[in-house]
């Protein structure tokens, strides 16, 4: 079967030349449809440009990246957009809630520029509330609500549309540790129902908590491992093996 996301000897270089920078220095991996995948790294790791590589946020400098069997790394700024928008649910650190707007506008705001009309709209973003545990807090803004309620209302705008990757960057890198246990139940909920869960972590607690780990250093795949201690890549061999 197609893997979901296949990345082939991706670079990224800022600055080309004398003083440049190789933020991703030939990454390939592979990542099925269904797995929770944990992409740890240091600060300076190369963690967060793969994460822009996988969420269509940026293009690489050289490589390919196929997701859900589409070539997406040398597609416009318009397609890339789309893209997003179809495959893709994000969930940040920082929330990116709007201020002025209520759980249910936040939720609905992706579903808006997806086209899907006004009844249903809401009908999905109350759905998705519900499912993350904040029926009861539907109207409330974002100063009315929890570090954890925020992030709560992030994860139902992420899920809301069913996109096939849940990519979350750091989740929970704002939570006290109520909320993070809180959060990491949604995803692994979420995994359980069938989401491709991708969470990009410098902590090794929630990594542990992944099915899969990749570690990236200096922009390079430096281990990808199950967390039953067996590598992907020797995984990979015995299969072929028994085939």
């Amino acid at each position: 079967m197609e893997p979901l996301i296949r990345v082939e000897d991706i670079h990224k270089i800022y600055n080309p030349g004398e003083n440049e920078v190789r933020a991703l220095d030939g990454v390939s991996l592979e990542i099925r449809r269904g797995e929770f995948a944990a992409i740890v790294g240091h600060s300076g790791s190369g963690k967060s440009t793969l994460m822009n590589m996988l969420g269509c946020l940026d293009a690489p400098t050289s490589g390919h990246y196929y997701l859900d069997g589409r070539d997406v790394s040398r597609l416009s700024d318009n397609e890339l957009s789309d893209i997003r928008n179809q495959k893709i649910g994000f969930i940040f650190q920082g929330f990116n809630l709007i201020p002025s707007l209520d759980a249910v506008g936040n939720v609905e705001l992706p579903l808006i520029y997806r086209g899907m009309g006004r009844q249903r709209r809401r009908r999905t973003a109350v759905q998705a509330l519900e499912r993350v545990g904040l029926g009861k807090r539907l109207r409330h803004k974002p100063g009315e609500l929890s570090g954890g309620q925020q992030q709560r209302v992030a994860v139902a705008r992420a899920i809301a549309a069913q996109p096939p990757v849940i990519l979350a960057d750091e989740p929970t890198g704002n939570l006290d540790s109520r909320s993070t246990a809180d959060i990491m139940n949604i995803l692994k909920e979420l995994h359980k129902s069938g989401r491709t869960v991708i969470v990009i972590t410098h902590d090794d607690d929630i990594a542990r908590q992944a099915d899969r780990v990749i570690r990236i250093l200096d922009g390079r795949v430096e281990a990808d491992y199950l967390n039953e201690g067996l590598s992907v890549l020797e995984n990979n061999e015995e299969k072929r093996e028994d085939s």
